[in-house]
C-alpha cells in the first residue's frame, strides 16, 4: 500500500510513519522541512500546509496512492501555524483532492471532544472533519484522548505533575480523562487502513476505562517508582486558568488558556468501538511505564520541574548577593574586608561595585539567558566561585570556620551548577 501521510514530524505522524514502513507500506510523507522525519526510508513531499496548498497543488502528488492520513496537528498557534489553518483549511483541500483523485482510503486524526468542543483547537478539528464527512470516501475519523508517550511533551507534563509531591487543582483534580497509548493509537490506524469502513466513520480512541485526573496521576506515580501520592488540594478555577495563562507565555509549556479549559471540561467517551476495532482491549493506564523505563521516566520527571526552580534559587542568590554589595550590607565593612585582600581606595571601588555589578549580571542571566548562552553563564558562575573560594581561603581562612558556613555553603551550590551544566543540550 501506498500512503500519503502528513504531520509525520509530530509525535502520533511518526510513530505511524514507523509503523507504516515496518509493515512494508510505502509511504510519501507531505512535510516543511524534511530533514526533521523520525526516519528517512520514505517518500518526502515538501510543502509547508500553513500556506494551504489547493486540491489541484495535491492531485498529481495523489497519483498512485492508496491511502490518505493526516497526522498534522499543533496545541499552540505561532506565527503563520495558526489552527484554521493546520487543522482545517489545508486537511480539508487535501481531502478534496483525494475523493476527486480516486484515493480509496482517508484517515483523519481528530480529537475526543471536537464533535461539541468550543476552543480554536477543537472547533478547528471538527471543521476538517465535518468536510471528511462529506466526501464519498471509505475511511475513519479517529479521535484520540490524552495519548501517553514517554517521548510526547503532554505525556512529560502529566508525569512531571505525578512525580510532585503537593498539587493543587480545581475539583482536586476530579475532572475525568480516558488516557491512550500511542502503541494503540498507532495499532488502530493500521487496522482502518487494512479494513477501513465503506463511509466515513468517527472512533473515540480511549483508554478502556474514564477515571479522575488525580488517579492517573497517582497510577503514572506508582510506575514511576516514587510511592503513593501525589497529594492533591482544591484550587480555584480561575486562578488556575490565570496560571495557564502565564505558563502559555514560556516557550514549549504544554498548558495555555485553552488547554487549561479542555482539562477542566474533561476527556472521555465510549471505549466499546475502539476495543472492536483493536480486537482486544486498550492498554491501561496501569501498564503505560515498563519497569525497565521506571528510572529513566522518573529521572527525567524529577528533573523537568526541579531544574526550573533550581534556576529560579541560584538566579535569587546571585541577586541577592548583588543587592547586599551595593549597600544592604554596611560598606565600610566591605571596604574591611577588601582592605585584608590588598585592595584599598579606588581599586577597592571597582573591585566592589564591578563585583556587584557582575553578580547582578548572572543572577539576570540565570532566568533570561538564551539556550545557547547558558553553558557559558554556567562555567562564568563556577569560575566565579572558585576566585572568589581561593581568595578567602588565602586571605580570610577564618570564614571557613565560621558556624553560619558561609564557604561550606559554596561545595553543594557548585555541584548544583555543574548539574546544570552537565544537562545543557550541547549544539553540533
Amino acid at each position: 500500500m501506498r500512503v500519503l501521510l502528513t504531520g509525520a514530524t509530530g509525535l502520533i505522524g511518526g510513530a505511524l510513519l514507523r509503523a507504516l514502513l515496518q509493515a512494508g507500506h510505502e509511504v510519501a510523507c507531505a512535510v516543511r522541512d524534511p530533514s526533521r522525519l523520525p526516519v528517512h526510508d520514505c517518500t518526502a513531499v515538501q510543502v509547508d500546509l500553513a500556506a494551504v496548498p489547493d486540491a489541484a497543488w495535491w492531485t498529481p502528488r495523489l497519483q498512485g496512492i492508496d491511502a490518505v492520513v493526516n497526522a498534522v496537528g499543533i496545541l499552540r498557534e505561532q506565527g503563520t501555524q495558526t489552527f484554521d489553518a493546520l487543522h482545517h483549511r489545508a486537511p480539508a483541500e487535501l481531502f478534496r483532492a483525494a475523493a476527486a483523485a480516486g484515493v480509496p482510503c482517508a484517515v483523519q486524526v481528530s480529537a475526543v471532544g471536537a464533535d461539541d468542543g468550543r476552543m480554536p483547537y477543537q472547533a478547528s478539528k471538527r471543521a476538517a472533519d465535518d468536510v471528511l464527512r462529506s466526501l464519498p470516501l471509505a475511511g475513519a475519523i479517529v479521535q484520540p484522548s490524552l495519548v501517553f508517550s514517554p517521548q510526547g511533551p503532554s505525556s512529560a507534563l502529566f508525569l512531571q505533575l505525578a512525580s510532585m509531591p503537593l498539587l493543587l487543582f480545581p475539583l482536586r483534580a476530579g475532572m475525568q480523562v480516558q488516557p491512550v497509548h500511542l502503541d494503540d493509537v498507532v495499532a488502530g490506524v493500521l487496522t482502518l487502513l487494512a479494513d477501513p469502513p465503506r463511509r466515513i466513520e468517527t472512533i473515540a480512541f480511549v483508554g478502556p476505562r474514564p477515571l479522575p485526573l488525580r488517579e492517573y496521576l497517582s497510577t503514572l506515580r506508582l510506575q514511576e517508582g516514587l510511592g503513593r501520592g501525589p497529594l492533591v488540594l482544591p484550587m480555584p478555577a480561575g486562578l488556575f486558568k490565570l496560571g495557564a495563562a502565564i505558563a502559555g507565555h514560556v516557550p514549549g509549556s504544554s498548558l495555555d488558556p485553552d488547554t487549561a479549559s479542555m482539562l477542566l471540561k474533561g476527556n472521555a467517551a465510549p471505549a466499546d468501538r475502539f476495543v472492536r476495532l483493536l480486537g482486544r482491549e486498550p492498554r491501561d493506564v496501569d501498564s503505560f511505564i515498563a519497569p525497565s523505563q521506571a528510572p529513566a521516566a522518573r529521572a527525567q520527571a524529577v528533573l523537568g520541574w526541579t531544574l526550573p526552580l533550581l534556576r529560579i534559587g541560584l538566579a535569587l542568590l546571585w541577586l541577592w548577593t548583588a543587592a547586599v554589595s551595593f549597600g544592604l550590607y554596611p560598606v565600610a565593612r566591605s571596604y574591611e574586608l577588601l582592605a585584608r585582600v590588598g585592595l584599598h581606595g579606588a581599586l577597592a571601588t571597582v573591585a566592589l561595585h564591578g563585583a556587584a555589578t557582575l553578580d547582578l549580571l548572572l543572577g539576570v542571566l540565570t532566568l533570561w539567558a538564551p539556550a545557547r548562552w547558558r553553558p557559558a553563564v554556567w562555567l562564568a558562575q563556577l569560575g566565579l566561585i572558585a576566585g572568589y573560594t581561593l581568595l578567602i581561603t588565602v586571605f580570610l581562612p577564618e570564614y571557613w570556620l565560621h558556624p553560619y558556613g558561609p564557604m561550606s555553603k559554596n561545595l553543594p551550590i557548585i555541584a548544583a551548577i555543574t548539574l546544570l551544566w552537565a544537562l545543557e543540550p550541547r549544539r553540533h
